[in-house]
């Protein structure tokens, strides 16, 4: 284990924002990263875990107990077979783009829609990732993990995981450590059926088709860095968090109230919310659309701040240089105003906020 204080957080989080960890411990194989938790628990200190930082929002005056960063790495395949498919056990510290390249190069199709995105392989679990109609949670077999309440290294089978609309068991509380995570991936030189429009339409396919494996990665990493969703160092539309809203979930109530207060705002004549189906009865819409039609355009700032919206994509907070983390959260927060004040919907934030809140 590497062990430094005072570290300067920002540098290892997307947003760049975030004070210094009073200590940083960086653990590289599994026994390291329990022997880390478990000393920090043991001093009854706080502690914080983090990954590729690329769904935290870190406090200005930084996080004053231990952070313990996961930089573990390998991946294994447990078995393979036509039946069962091919297993494969991932570190939670590992590149999630890095294995997405991996599996798409095996010809292990179930993730190759999930291209690009930013973080660590254990973090896709907890926010449950998903992107152009694929989720991890429909490949993931099961979670091991250190259970801090136990004391103990537990495996959680997927039923187990709670998984919901970028939610899990782990999310809703800290009580887990992810060491790493099996996937079971179907063998094959073809992509999942594609389920999203744009991205049907740039393969030239219709919805419900498959498509070789790395045409559809290079397809879904175009679609990404159309909307500033790739990292780029050079590029501060990428300095975020990527989605920085999630799309909210209404009841047919509440989603016919949306549609009549966008008719009443935007006009007869204009667009409609987007409505998708969802599993329970109920009916998504856009995030992105809501602050659009709320008055916020691409590239909006509060006068003054460092924080923006993308000048891609609507959704995404980013920072311009040298924003601060007060920025980020005044930013987010003058949106879901905006958005409830407009359309009385209250947008969720999928980032985790770290010594602050909105």
């Amino acid at each position: 284990m590497h062990d430094e204080h005072d570290v300067p957080l920002a540098s290892l989080t997307t947003m760049r924002v975030g004070g210094p960890a009073a200590r940083l411990v960086t653990a590289q194989t599994i026994d390291e990263v329990v022997d880390a938790v478990r000393e920090v628990d043991d001093a009854d200190e706080p502690l914080l875990v983090i990954g590729g930082g690329s769904n935290l929002v870190v406090a200005d005056a930084g996080f004053g107990g231990s952070v313990v960063r996961l930089a573990t790495d390998g991946v294994t395949v447990e078995s393979a077979d036509l039946c069962g498919g091919v297993m494969v056990r991932v570190a939670a510290g590992l590149v999630w783009d890095d294995f997405v390249a991996r599996a798409v190069a095996e010809g292990w199709s179930g993730v190759e829609a999930l291209s690009g995105i930013p973080g660590s392989s254990g973090a896709t679990p907890v926010q449950n990732v998903g992107a152009y109609g694929q989720e991890v949670a429909q490949t993931i077999a099961s979670v091991r993990v250190w259970d801090r309440a136990q004391q103990q290294v537990r495996t959680l089978a997927a039923a187990d995981c709670a998984f919901t609309y970028r939610h899990s068991a782990f999310k809703a509380t800290s009580r887990y450590v992810v060491l790493d995570v099996l996937f079971q991936l179907v063998p094959s030189e073809l992509s999942q059926p594609v389920g999203y429009a744009d991205l049907a339409r740039q393969l030239d396919v219709s919805p419900g088709e498959r498509v070789p494996l790395a045409d559809a990665r290079e397809a879904v990493l175009a679609q990404r860095r159309l909307r500033g969703m790739v990292l780029d160092a050079d590029d501060h539309d990428t300095w975020s968090c990527g989605s920085f809203f999630t799309n909210p979930v209404l009841s047919q109530r509440r989603f016919a109230a949306l549609e009549s207060r966008a008719r009443t705002r935007l006009g007869p004549d204009a667009s409609t919310p987007p409505r998708f189906a969802d599993p329970d009865g109920n009916i998504k819409t856009s995030a992105a659309w809501l602050i659009d039609r709320a008055g916020f355009a691409k590239g909006f700032a509060l006068p003054g701040s460092r924080a923006a919206l993308s000048t891609k994509h609507t959704l995404a907070i980013t920072n311009r240089g040298d924003a601060t983390a007060s920025e980020v959260a005044e930013l987010a927060r003058h949106l879901q105003q905006g958005v409830h004040d407009a359309f009385g919907v209250t947008l969720v934030n999928e980032p985790v906020f770290i010594g602050h809140e909105l």
